[in-house]
């Protein structure tokens, strides 16, 4: 089954930066980058607006859902997708959509990934601000993301994901073998992933969305996650469908990635 996710990551090396892998400004470049991780090649697409000017602009990194690619928050349609693009290009970011080891759900490696690309990007574009998105596996990641590096992410908006590794039992294969083993095996590193259990970290604004009726990724971990931020964080969004399953709108998208984007403009 194809799931969708929604985190923006970007990439840059001196490679990156290199004569035969620019583009003209404002439209999608796919870039091939080595990770520092384990030496492999990796790719993420991104889009530099010719607006942009080196200090004082802002970095969207998108990620995808289970099932997808870093070609879903740059092509797709649907809302998620869409609502994240416009945003990006409306306050004029730099926008990046990863491919983050594909069905990974933010382990190890991807992690590590995503450290690297948002430290090249602040290195060659000097960018002030990271806000990171993403839907289902990728709303799943940028919480965990965020909760394991809140000193690297400025605000999240997370659409149908979950916070809790522990009482999720879908896609177990595909994520034991990014999280190095079951959660029998590897309790630990489930517990670690797992949003819930790091609220104390989230306190930077953050908007989640989750249809009440998705039976793919269960909306309860996350909504208990949103319930508990907004007692200590008065910058927390959480927009529950009562009649939505697996999908966020495009209404509901936008007005949840300008929230966070509010917020930090009020900091």
């Amino acid at each position: 089954m194809r799931i969708f996710i929604l985190m923006a990551a970007a990439l840059f090396t001196t490679d990156v930066l290199s004569a035969q892998q620019q583009i003209k400004s404002g439209e999608p470049k796919d870039i091939i980058f080595k990770s520092k991780f384990d030496g492999s090649d990796q790719k993420y697409v991104q889009i530099i607006p010719a607006e942009f000017k080196k200090g004082k602009g802002d970095l969207m990194i998108a990620l995808h859902g289970h099932g997808s690619d870093r070609w879903q928050y740059i092509k797709d349609g649907r809302g998620e997708c869409k609502g994240a693009r416009d945003v990006a290009s409306k306050h004029k970011m730099i926008y990046v959509s990863p491919d983050y080891r594909g069905n990974s759900w933010m382990g190890p490696a991807a992690e590590a990934d995503i450290v690297q690309i948002i430290e090249e990007f602040k290195k060659s574009y000097d960018v002030k601000r990271i806000f990171l998105v993403g839907g289902s596996m990728g709303g799943t990641s940028v919480l965990t993301f965020a909760a394991l590096h809140p000193d690297l992410v400025s605000a999240v908006s997370s659409q149908n994901g979950l916070a809790n590794h522990i009482e999720f039992n879908s896609f177990q294969d595909a994520i034991s073998l990014s999280f190095g083993g079951s959660k029998a095996e590897k309790p630990d590193e489930y517990k670690k992933r797992s949003s819930e259990f790091h609220a104390d970290k989230l306190k930077m604004p953050i908007s989640i969305t989750v249809g009440k009726n998705d039976n793919v990724v269960p909306p309860d971990s996350v909504i208990r996650l949103g319930e508990q931020l907004k007692k200590t964080n008065r910058n927390v969004m959480l927009l529950v469908n009562e009649k939505n399953g697996h999908a966020t709108s495009y209404d509901d998208t936008v007005k949840a990635i300008k929230f966070i984007i509010e917020s930090v403009d009020k900091r």
